[in-house]
């Protein structure tokens, strides 16, 4: 039962290139740091990702864009990361841009065994574009299906052998629901402890929902832009 392994390098050691990948966090906060890093080192390609959004340049998911790990990407928000962009337009990377609600109860149904469900987001936009619809009591609905990965990536607060985990506060994001929808989860924490000392009661994420778990080191938890009080950024 004791999930542990001792070091990121180790956690990603058997992720094959071209496989799909969902990384936990929103923006830069709750981001599995360590595990990302690891993987730029390992330097596999052709990776398919989904997450909320790709970060920024020179950090997180940016490095793996700079490597050029990633061949399409789905996700919310892209307008912090200068690379994406340019890879998008000289279409060397397929992008698929969907509403952050949307993309968040895709990814919980993917973990809940619900193969796709309506919704009336997107209707008569492009994103509504090619999907079957459905009327329901009057209104419209689009059809969107459930989003799984090979692997997903997620980083937590706390955690124990077993990979019970406990988030804090932003930082809980898409991890929760991203942990339940891939075949294998590998969680990185900021503090790892023994079994019983968590409480039962703040336990998101049980342990049979991962796979694997690291004590994570040196988080930097920057943040995309420093807004000064004159109203600029910084």
């Amino acid at each position: 039962m004791n999930k542990v392994v001792h070091s990121a390098d180790e956690a990603v050691a058997d992720i094959p290139s071209g496989s799909t990948i969902m990384f936990g966090g929103f923006g830069l906060c709750g981001i599995p740091e360590n595990l990302i890093a690891a993987l730029v080192r390992k330097r596999i390609m052709g990776l398919h990702t989904i997450s909320n959004n790709m970060g920024v340049d020179g950090f997180g998911l940016g490095l793996m864009l700079e490597a050029g790990m990633i061949v399409s990407h789905v996700g919310s928000y892209v307008g912090e990361n200068r690379r994406l962009e340019q890879l998008v337009l000289s279409n060397q990377l397929d992008l698929t841009l969907v509403p952050q609600g949307t993309l968040a109860e895709r990814i919980r149904a993917g973990g809940a065994g619900i193969p796709a469900f309506y919704t009336p987001t997107g209707l008569g936009t492009v994103v509504a574009e090619g999907k079957e619809t459905r009327e329901i009591s009057g209104r419209t609905y689009v059809l969107e299906h459930a989003l799984h990965a090979d692997f997903a990536l997620i980083k937590a607060w706390r955690g124990d052998h077993y990979g019970n985990l406990i988030y804090r506060m932003t930082a809980r994001n898409f991890n929760p629901v991203m942990a339940a929808a891939a075949d294998i989860t590998i969680a990185e924490v900021e503090e790892l402890v023994e079994p019983g000392e968590l409480n039962p009661d703040n336990i998101v994420t049980p342990g049979i929902y991962v796979n694997c778990i690291i004590q994570g080191e040196k988080y930097l938890k920057p943040i995309e832009a420093k807004f000064i009080q004159s109203g600029g950024v910084a």
